[in-house]
């Protein structure tokens, strides 16, 4: 087969493409690499000309408050255009999220129907991330906590869940509808987000996110002189993925280990960079309200990381787990403190937990086997 993956926003798409190509198929991926991440992409739509100064930022900015239109979205969906006359010929296109092209929803109507003209019109639409359903069941508040758990607690933190909440508005849930409407399947990717469509009564298959394993060494947890602790944090999601948390625990951490805890921390950082920058670490602090681990979690377990992510009972359930591979991070400052104190003075449960979280990913995320499942939702 000839595949198209539409948007990239954790390298989820880079590896079901290294699995689909292990089996034989062509795959391409168009994406604006996700801003500072800078995923690999075979084609990129990222903006260019806007990113040029910081006075050009500063005028698109202007441009969308006085019209409502992004000039930095416009060049997005641009880029894509002139791209079209090489997308030909595929025998299905997987979108990554209803707004994959990362632009305006209206122009990212226009420019779907397009590519799906001048191809075989198979679509399947991912849900691994925010999504007009996904978000709707989360403000209803059902659930005992979700990524906008801080904003049903303080709408005066409205500002910092704009990305999320705009999939409630009228333009997103417009190109939801019709994505839905087109698509040959919808595909979960986690718990996280099976659990909302569920409730929200789709049809979905769900699939667990691939990790390509023979391409992550698999590093024996071995803990000499100090326990070493990574927290890498990214601004635009630090409220929804409860680094506040994180911080605060690390801080006693701190004081109560000072001889015997290594804290490293970094903001912003380029995947490759920080993915450099973590590997010397024996834990992992990867996000709060979760039930599930996203795709960052996955790989630092492959690592053999101890990964404080979502593991929570349901997660446990899925799979049939007698034994912690994740240890289930909760917004509770004093319960990650004692869990991580508990780590650092019975480090041989590092090298447990560690170990079996390289043997759950090989088992239940085998970028091949993953790969095949989708090949099979698709057809």
């Amino acid at each position: 087969m000839k595949i198209l993956l539409v948007g990239e926003y954790s390298r989820l798409h880079n590896s079901l493409k290294e699995g689909l190509t292990h089996l034989g198929h062509h795959v391409v991926i168009v994406s604006t690499g996700d801003s500072f991440k800078n995923f690999a992409t075979d084609y990129s739509i990222a903006s260019r000309f806007f990113e040029r100064s910081w006075f050009l930022k500063k005028a698109a900015g202007a441009v969308y408050k006085l019209t409502g239109i992004h000039p930095v979205l416009i060049e997005r969906g641009l880029r894509f255009y002139r791209l079209l006359p090489k997308l030909k010929g595929f025998d299905h296109i997987q979108l990554i999220n209803s707004d994959a092209l990362e632009t305006h929803p209206w122009l990212a109507k226009k420019l779907y129907k397009k590519l799906l003209k001048q191809n075989n019109n198979s679509l399947s639409l991912l849900i691994c991330g925010d999504e007009t359903p996904v978000v709707d069941y989360y403000l209803t508040g059902k659930l005992k906590y979700s990524i906008l758990t801080p904003y049903l607690k303080d709408k005066s933190l409205k500002p910092y869940f704009r990305y999320s909440l705009k999939y409630a508005n009228k333009a997103h849930r417009s190109l939801f509808e019709w994505v839905k409407a087109n698509a040959r399947c919808l595909i979960t990717s986690d718990l996280d987000y099976e659990v909302p469509m569920k409730a929200m009564e789709y049809d979905t298959i769900f699939i667990p996110n691939p990790i390509n394993s023979a391409a992550i060494s698999f590093i024996p947890p071995v803990v000499a002189n100090k326990v070493i602790i990574f927290l890498g944090i990214n601004r635009l999601s630090y409220i929804k993925k409860g680094i506040v948390f994180f911080e605060d625990a690390l801080a006693e951490i701190a004081k109560k280990y000072p001889d015997t805890v290594e804290i490293i921390v970094t903001e912003n950082v380029p995947y490759a960079e920080y993915i450099k920058l973590y590997n010397r670490a024996h834990i992992i602090l990867d996000q709060i309200y979760a039930y599930d681990q996203g795709y960052n979690a996955l790989e630092a377990m492959a690592k053999g990381k101890v990964v404080f992510t979502g593991a929570e009972t349901e997660f446990a359930q899925h799979y049939n787990l007698t034994q912690k591979v994740a240890i289930n991070a909760l917004p509770d400052v004093t319960a990650l403190v004692a869990d991580l104190s508990f780590l650092v003075e019975n480090p041989q449960e590092i090298v447990a937990i560690g170990t079996r979280a390289r043997s759950f990913i090989e088992k239940e995320h085998d970028y091949i086997e993953i790969a095949k499942r989708y090949l099979a939702a698709w057809r």
